[in-house]
């Protein structure tokens, strides 16, 4: 495709652009993903002396080098090099989203929402015998106080929380910034008897409760880069949704003969079908945290059970239940389909989480006209992009 090159820059210390035409060949085509860091792999071969920079490291290192790919002017996908591999004389590059960097980095810090505060008392019984320490004349210990609820945060706070954690560590500012919205939906329960925490002395992994609060509120954000400054800076974004990115996009098409030049094989209900779920979370036994969601539709009960131990909030159970079950109770579903860029829809046009209306013939199934959500997509040179779909009514937020 015509207006294509890669470029590496330096992840930290002066940002510098080290190499304005990288001559990677891709393994894999660059994919972004919905509340993911996407992917990217390429080879270089034969040796090239310019891939060692002015100051003598590697233009392409592990943890060390940013990597873009612009197409006529802007940056389509952006990343940071992951893993480096020699065979004679051929490198192979794997490259992951910057949104892929708080994995396995510790949470040295403690965030808590919605958390049961027990007043400290003024005064004090040393000697436990019910009586005021140095009171004259004696007066007795006053009842205890009843907690109370402490502050809730909203979930896109925590979200900032983490990352920034992340990038206040030192070496660890990746430069990427966070949308300043709030979502509106606070953490924990109300009256104090279910907190939400992150807590150093767990061990808690930043990624891991980062798509953890994801998931369980749920939400959506978006990694996103773009040319700025002078035109050789570049800034990074994590767009967060309100509660999800995206729109219904009436304004394009995908057809059959029009702009659709592939399709995955369609799933079909098959053994997962369910029209019951029930959620097991935190707890063990009788003290289990669990919910139970149902759409009866004429059809015989079948039931799933997911087991998720990180659900601890009664609306995180909940909300999880019922995206199982719509899952469970759609229809047809098209995973992928192959586009041609076209008037219809061309290249650029949409955005990860846009709902599409996706229009074709199926096998033993007729006509198919549904919405589907837009979950990742992957551009490739031959003129071509694949999209990855879900329905868009397996989606509750």
């Amino acid at each position: 495709m015509r207006g294509w090159r890669f470029i590496a820059q330096r992840a930290l210390g002066d940002k510098r652009i080290l190499d304005w035409e990288v001559p990677l060949a891709l393994s894999t085509n660059p994919k972004r993903v919905l509340s993911g860091p996407g992917q990217m792999v390429g080879t270089i071969e034969p040796e090239y002396a310019r891939m060692i920079g002015s100051d003598g490291l590697p233009v392409l290192q592990e943890w060390g080098t940013k990597v873009y790919l612009e197409i006529d002017g802007h940056i389509r996908w952006g990343g940071i090099v992951t893993d480096v591999g020699y065979d004679g004389p051929k490198m192979t590059v794997t490259c992951e989203g910057l949104s892929c960097y708080p994995s396995g980095i510790p949470f040295e810090d403690r965030i808590a929402s919605g958390e049961l505060i027990t007043p400290e008392s003024k005064y004090m019984d040393k000697n436990h015998d019910g009586y005021i320490d140095g009171s004259k004349p004696r007066r007795k210990m006053p009842p205890e106080a009843e907690p109370y609820p402490g502050p809730r945060i909203d979930a896109f706070d925590a979200f900032r929380a983490i990352w920034k954690h992340v990038q206040s560590r030192p070496y660890g500012n990746i430069g990427l910034a966070i949308d300043d919205h709030k979502l509106g939906e606070k953490l924990g329960a109300e009256d104090g008897k279910d907190p939400w925490k992150l807590e150093w002395w767990d061990n808690p992994d930043c990624g891991q409760a980062l798509d953890s609060l994801t998931k369980d509120v749920p939400f959506d954000w978006l990694e996103t880069h773009q040319w700025a400054g002078d035109g050789n800076e570049v800034e990074h974004r994590i767009r967060l949704g309100k509660p999800r990115l995206g729109r219904k996009r009436e304004d394009l098409r995908f057809a059959d003969g029009e702009n659709i030049a592939a399709v995955a094989t369609p799933k079909g209900m098959a053994d997962e079908f369910a029209n019951e779920v029930v959620v097991l979370g935190a707890g063990e036994g009788q003290k289990m945290k669990r919910a139970q969601v149902h759409k009866f539709d004429g059809r015989l009960r079948r039931v799933a059970t997911v087991t998720d131990k990180t659900l601890k909030a009664d609306n995180a159970l909940r909300t999880r239940g019922e995206q199982e079950l719509a899952g469970r109770t759609m229809g047809v579903q098209i995973p992928m389909i192959q586009v041609i860029d076209h008037p219809s829809a061309s290249f650029g046009s949409w955005n990860l989480g846009d709902d599409i209306r996706v229009q074709l013939h199926v096998p033993w199934v007729g006509d198919v006209d549904v919405w589907h959500r837009i979950v990742a997509d992957e551009i490739s040179a031959d003129g071509l992009c694949t999209l990855e779909l879900k329905r868009s009514d397996s989606f509750h937020y």
